[in-house]
């Protein structure tokens, strides 16, 4: 399918692994010119050698702290007019909400909500005025269905939820969507790193939490990152314009309500 957006620009964050990777590798690869964002160098230019290579769109790369306001002032020196926009931050670290103070809810929040809609708001009114655009914010399956242990994220993230819910019927009229896309557990670096945190805590091994997890999935899998890729860019495309304001949720149905 002709996704209808090559030539569009976008701003990917958190592109460097992982499933921001996956959603910049399924934009090029549709002819998009990506710009690339995470806080590590080596990594970023890495990627984005790896993306130049599929030969499809034009990839360029900032490395900045995308919730810092230096951070996100340098990526908009060097590019505006953006068609796409990814927003995407790793989570806090799980814990007990009872040890949580207030420096460590604000940033929480700072990152995962209030840096997302500094990056909209950067973006939103050229995309208005060019009468196109496509905001995607890569949240997570706890704001669907909430975990014990992730307060931090899942407060933060539905903060952003209930901000885009309001935001999105101001602008759909003017060619811009904004959605939501809640992964589960993606076999990713970070989820393995949390399975080893996971395993040191219980005194267990990495690959039996693993095999647990899988054990209760029901897909018995992991999602692939490919999968959220192609996904958002499919939210990305031109023939998804009258999806807007939504919370799609990719858990492989680990969710097990109706709506």
């Amino acid at each position: 399918m002709d996704l209808g957006i090559a030539g569009k620009k976008a701003l990917v964050c958190g592109a460097s692994a992982g499933l921001g990777y996956a959603c910049a590798q399924a934009l090029v690869q549709d002819g998009v010119h990506v710009v690339i964002v995470a806080r590590t160098e080596g990594p970023l230019v890495d990627a984005a050698a790896r993306l130049a290579a599929l030969g499809c769109g034009r990839v360029d790369w900032v490395a900045a702290d995308v919730t810092s306001t230096e951070g996100r002032a340098r990526i908009f020196a060097s590019h505006q007019d953006f068609d796409i926009l990814i927003t995407n931050a790793a989570g806090p670290a799980p814990g007990d909400f009872r040890q949580w103070d207030r420096a460590t809810w604000h940033r929480a929040i700072d990152d995962n909500m209030l840096t997302p809609i500094e990056l909209i708001k950067a973006t939103v009114d050229g995309m208005m005025a060019r009468g196109f655009g496509r905001i995607i914010n890569i949240t997570s399956s706890a704001v669907k269905s909430p975990v014990d242990g992730l307060g931090l994220s899942t407060g933060a993230r539905s903060g952003l939820t209930g901000f885009v819910a309001g935001l999105a019927r101001s602008t759909v009229a003017r060619g811009v969507t904004i959605n939501n896309l809640l992964p589960g557990t993606f076999d990713t670096a970070r989820l393995a790193g949390n399975f080893a945190a996971q395993a040191k805590r219980e005194g267990s091994t990495p690959e039996q939490v693993r095999a647990n997890r899988l054990a209760k999935h029901p897909a018995h899998r992991f999602g692939r990152a490919d999968e959220l890729g192609h996904t958002c860019a499919y939210l990305c495309s031109v023939h998804a314009g009258y999806i807007n304001g939504q919370n799609i949720l990719l858990d492989g149905g680990s969710f097990s309500g109706v709506f």
